[in-house]
């Protein structure tokens, strides 16, 4: 079973406990008022509405598999979780810093920026549609990077940005890493039946 099946699984029925269970989000949200070290990854699986956990669902299963198969499932599960992570500590210091005000955060598109970023590293040139019109994913992080640095200046944009850009840039930084040691491998194999 691919690990992009069970976080899709997780998120899902995290979010039906979240509307059954009183009391369970309060525990498990990212709050920046009364943080706990469990916040940081359990927020991750968190979704504050249907449309918010549709548009993630919807970019791990359709993004999801392409990674997963191109890097292996623990390096997959490694991206997702401490791109959701670093996505929450990027969100935390916006508030210690006073850039925006400290308001509890949720979700796991921390985690899915880091999964693009690092698609945008490896498939560079995988197609996706912006307003109907195809654009590489290259194409769209840069646009995504630009969107999410103005939008964590922004105390009134309602949105988590710094989580995307954190989450963002560390995927990208995980996709370098990754390229750079396919790359090695690659090398020292072609040395050892070249000589």
């Amino acid at each position: 079973m691919k690990i992009t099946h069970i976080l899709l699984f997780l998120i899902v029925v995290v979010f039906v406990v979240q509307l059954s269970v009183p009391g369970f989000e309060k525990m498990f949200i990212l709050n920046p008022t009364n943080l706990m070290p469990w916040m940081l990854i359990t927020s991750i699986f968190l979704h504050g509405g249907v449309m918010h956990l549709f548009f993630n669902a919807y970019a791990l299963i359709a993004f999801g598999p392409y990674l997963e198969n191109t890097i292996g499932k623990r390096d997959f599960l490694i991206l997702f979780l401490f791109g959701g992570i670093i996505g929450s500590i990027a969100y935390l210091v916006t508030i210690y810093f006073g850039i925006i005000p400290p308001i509890p955060a949720l979700g796991a598109s921390g985690a899915i920026y880091a999964m693009l970023g690092a698609l945008s590293i490896l498939m560079p040139e995988l197609t996706l549609l912006f307003f109907f019109f195809p654009v590489s994913i290259r194409t769209m992080t840069i646009i995504w990077f630009v969107l999410e640095l103005i939008g964590s200046f922004n105390p009134a944009s309602g949105t988590a940005s710094a989580a995307h850009l954190g989450g963002l840039i560390f995927g990208l930084t995980f996709g370098y890493y990754y390229k750079s040691k396919a790359q090695k491998m690659n090398d020292w194999v072609y040395k050892q039946y070249a000589n």
